[in-house]
């Protein structure tokens, strides 16, 4: 998944505003303009499409903590210069404040099944021994999941 994807995912999932994402960014201490929110979530082959690079994605999310969870005391964390699915999915976590089971849940809303082993080895530091690498098949079944529990289908009222 590109961050776009996960942006684009994120901002329709909670219906956020181009005002929404600039406070959110605003959270993170960073500032962006609403033409940087607005050419990232163009699709690819449009002219004014723009790649959110992995700061600025890392950025967003610890954004989106703080806004759903309050700043904490002292030095803001520093985004991640790389990102990979396996620190969205933490900021995910964190920023939504999710428990293992919600999260088995949520994936579950999506039709996939996973254990709760499983799903720990996503959130273990890079060099345990248990340590497993989140796919995109995952992080994209957990964005879907959160779209149905937060952002349920409106009826059709034709």
């Amino acid at each position: 998944m590109t961050n776009n994807d996960v942006l684009r995912r994120l901002r329709y999932t909670f219906d956020y505003s181009d005002d929404k994402m600039m406070k959110i960014f605003a959270a993170a201490e960073s500032e962006v303009s609403r033409t940087q929110i607005s050419s990232w979530m163009k699709k690819e082959g449009d002219v004014d499409y723009k790649n959110c690079s992995d700061v600025q994605l890392a950025t967003f999310l610890n954004g989106l903590i703080n806004t759903n969870r309050g700043k904490k005391e002292g030095a803001q964390p520093v985004p991640e210069k790389k990102i990979n699915n396996n620190i969205v999915f933490r900021k995910l976590k964190i920023a939504l404040g999710l428990r293992d089971e919600d999260i088995l849940e949520i994936l579950l809303l999506a039709d996939l099944r996973i254990s709760k082993h499983e799903l720990s080895a996503f959130f273990r530091r890079a060099d345990h021994k248990h340590f497993r690498q989140c796919k995109d098949q995952i992080l994209r079944n957990f964005l879907h999941g959160v779209q149905i529990m937060y952002r349920p289908e409106e009826d059709d009222e034709d």
